[in-house]
Order: C-alpha cells, then structure tokens, then sequence
C-alpha cells in the first residue's frame, strides 16, 4: 500500500470507527465531498475517499441529522467492538 505509517485511508478510517456501517458507505459520503478535513489549521473537504487521515486531524460530518466533529486520536488496526471504536476519536466541542 502507498499509505505512510502514520495515516490511514479517510474511508477505513471512518469504517473502524464504526461511524459508517460499511467501508461503501463511507467511501461514498467521502466521495460525495460531505467530509471537512483540518489539518494544522488548513480546512478542506475530501473529495476521495482514499485521502490520508493521520492522528490530530479534525473531522466534520453529517450524521444522522447532525454535525458531528471528532479529532483522530488513534488509527487502528480493525473494526472492532465499539469500546475499541470509540478510542480512535474524541469528539469536539461545538461552537
């Protein structure tokens, strides 16, 4: 894989997350350009869903109905039980 050690693809990435319930689906939102991606202080959306995620970045999407606005914490290695999922990210404060 062309992946650096320290990023991950932004679709796996949402799926190990367990915020999408299938790679697919979250490769589509990326697709779509409904992902906003900081990274040290520069803000864009994804428009593939193969762009890199690396520990720091924040994430702004829709979900459900709502904004949700997490920042990478960690990448992981699988999918796996929602407690693990949940250590990947910390959500952020609305403003």
């Amino acid at each position: 894989m062309s992946e650096g050690v320290g990023s991950c693809r932004a679709d796996v990435w949402l799926w190990r997350a367990r915020f999408f319930k299938t790679r697919t689906l979250a490769a589509k939102v990326c697709e779509e350009g409904r992902v906003r991606l900081t990274r040290a202080g520069a803000e864009s959306r994804l428009d593939k869903s193969a762009r890199p995620v690396k520990v720091g970045d924040e994430l702004v999407f829709a979900l459900g109905g709502r904004l949700t606005a997490v920042r990478v914490e960690a990448l992981g290695e699988r999918r796996g039980p929602p407690a693990e999922a949940r250590s990947l990210y910390s959500p952020l404060e609305k403003s």
